[in-house]
């Protein structure tokens, strides 16, 4: 089997902020045969992207490639000038971002952006080119292959709008294309589909493919062989079935103990006394209220449900579902247009401006992306100064002994408290955001998507932290999510939502057994670690969907 890329001891520096010169790629080595994916895995700062972007002869801002070379179809893209490199983009190396809501132009429709790359190149005619875009819009399975490249990027869904980037990618025929965490943000059931198209396309047309993940379960289905990286270094490297059963590696093995599910523990009997908070027939949505008071939109549709002091509540579902809204309804922060909120024993405005101090202060929200939740100019110490001073009324010293104790309680060095955001990892941050709400001493905290951007390990070390501050300080937790497999791990009873309607409510002695469609289809969308699990999975998702729209 002829090798198309051969990355041979590869470098790569980044300038930090004072100027010093920090090696974050050091010395890594690998091919690619023709034909063959192979997926990079580690957790956030390993390396993975950085490496991957060299194969299209890129570095990012503040960083550069300092040694050995990057070769792919011959040409080694260090050696070529900046002007060869852009006429080996797209046509012969082609990349799939994480996000593709962020690549589209939100003013231009998705065929004129799918089919861009082969006027660049004077690939083929524009005739030709939509011929193509649409032949790749069935292969990719999308819906209306025909119309759908006259929609604009808005107009189709999250699942949809990746399987377009990657139409994207391949229009131009390259012989690589490189995956770079492409389904981190989709929920489980659209990430099978989005996983079935591009493991299709790429085995019927013989393309290369670097897979970036920081998921095993997920590239178990899509790469013939993984290299696992940490600190820029490749740890190891083998087949799939070899790292999967025979990893040799500590770390690797880590990574893999980050899937074994993790018992939820026990309620003391003094915790699990009596009810926190019940939501009777809530109603909640977003546009300007209709003659009969209800919102043009409505997300969630009459929904009730209970949380037990002590005890921890579940709620998933696919994007759109209406978990998040749910969330923010019960916070107050959107008001909720029908129904009863009833917390501790008191009834609670719908809206947080109807509520006392005391009682935002016992219901606090962590939000799912620490990077837009914390202020990027204020520092840690400034975050977490704010909620003691407007909850608590605390002086400066009295603040001070606090901060500390908070980033005692998340785990995290106290000499951290003069850093910025930016300036920590993700699971730092999302750490900091936590000690932000644990700072108001809550009686509930609602967490919406707090490890979706995580990393397996990171995220794993998250779900133990959530454990221990509940042992601790006897909180209660409502935990949103797509991932089931982090609800069951900290949950005592699971609400499965769809279409902004509870379907199901699950005990913990039925987690194995849910009784609804839909949610058999989210139990069973759950990637295992098997690399056949994709290709045996039964359910049709969209054939859920469409009985339970019904």
């Amino acid at each position: 089997m002829i090798n198309l890329v051969e990355i041979c001891d590869l470098k790569v520096e980044a300038t930090t902020d004072s100027g010093r010169r920090v090696e974050i790629i050091k010395g890594v080595s690998l091919s690619i045969a023709e034909g063959e994916i192979v997926a990079l895995i580690g957790e956030s700062g390993s390396g993975k992207t950085t490496i991957a972007l060299t194969l299209m002869g890129h570095a990012r801002p503040g960083c550069r490639i300092s040694g050995g070379s990057v070769s792919v179809a011959g040409k080694d893209l260090v050696a070529l000038t900046e002007k060869q490199r852009a006429k080996v983009r797209g046509t012969e190396v082609a990349y799939v971002p994480q996000s593709a809501a962020a690549a589209f132009n939100p003013a231009t429709t998705i065929m004129d952006q799918v089919i861009e790359v082969t006027r660049i190149h004077g690939l083929m005619s524009p005739d030709e080119a939509r011929t193509r875009a649409v032949e790749l819009f069935r292969a990719l399975s999308l819906p209306e292959p025909e119309t759908i490249g006259s929609r604009y990027p808005h107009q189709v869904s999250g699942g949809q709008l990746q399987r377009l980037a990657a139409a994207m990618a391949l229009i131009g025929d390259p012989k690589l294309v490189i995956f770079d965490e492409p389904t981190t943000a989709l929920d489980v059931t659209t990430q099978i589909e989005v996983l079935r198209a591009f493991k299709a396309v790429m085995k019927k047309g013989g393309i290369a493919g670097v897979y970036v993940s920081h998921d095993l379960a997920v590239v178990a289905q899509i790469a013939d062989r993984i290299v696992v990286l940490k600190g820029g270094e490749t740890q190891e490297t083998g087949t799939t079935e070899e790292i999967l059963n025979a990893a040799k590696h500590p770390y690797t093995r880590e990574l893999l103990a980050a899937f074994e599910p993790k018992p939820r523990g026990t309620v003391s009997p003094e915790a699990a006394r009596g009810s926190l908070l019940k939501i009777e027939d809530l109603v909640a949505g977003y546009g300007r209220r209709q003659a009969d008071g209800l919102p043009l939109v409505r997300a969630v549709e009459h929904v009730s449900l209970k949380v037990e002091k002590g005890r921890n509540l579940g709620i998933i579902g696919e994007s759109g579902c209406g978990k998040s809204t749910l969330a923010r309804a019960i916070a107050g922060i959107l008001p909720a247009a029908v129904g009863k909120i009833v917390f501790d024993g008191k009834e609670l405005g719908r809206s947080a401006r109807d509520r006392s101090r005391d009682q935002l202060r016992e219901m606090q929200i962590v939000f799912q992306y620490a990077d837009t939740a914390l202020n990027p100019a204020k520092s840690i110490e400034d975050i977490l100064d704010r909620p003691l001073v407007f909850y608590h009324g605390m002086d400066r010293k009295a603040r001070s002994v606090r901060i500390d104790e908070l980033l005692d309680m998340v785990r995290l060095p106290r000499n951290l408290r003069h850093r910025r955001p930016a300036e920590l990892s993700g699971g730092q941050k999302q750490r900091v955001n936590f000690a932000r709400a644990l700072a108001a001493e809550p009686k509930l905290i609602l967490c919406d998507e707090i490890t979706s951007a995580l990393d397996t390990v990171v995220a794993a070390a998250v779900i133990d932290l959530l454990k221990e501050l509940q042992r601790e300080l006897g909180l209660s937790y409502i935990f949103i999510s797509h991932d089931l497999s982090v609800v069951e791990a900290i949950c005592d009873e699971i609400v499965v939502m769809y279409g902004g309607r509870k379907v199901e409510e699950i005990m913990p002695a039925k987690l194995k057994a849910p009784q609804h469609p839909y949610s058999q289809l989210l139990f069973s969308s759950v990637p295992k670690l098997d690399p056949a699990w994709l290709d045996g999975l039964a359910q049709d998702p969209e054939l859920v969907r469409a009985y339970c729209r019904r």
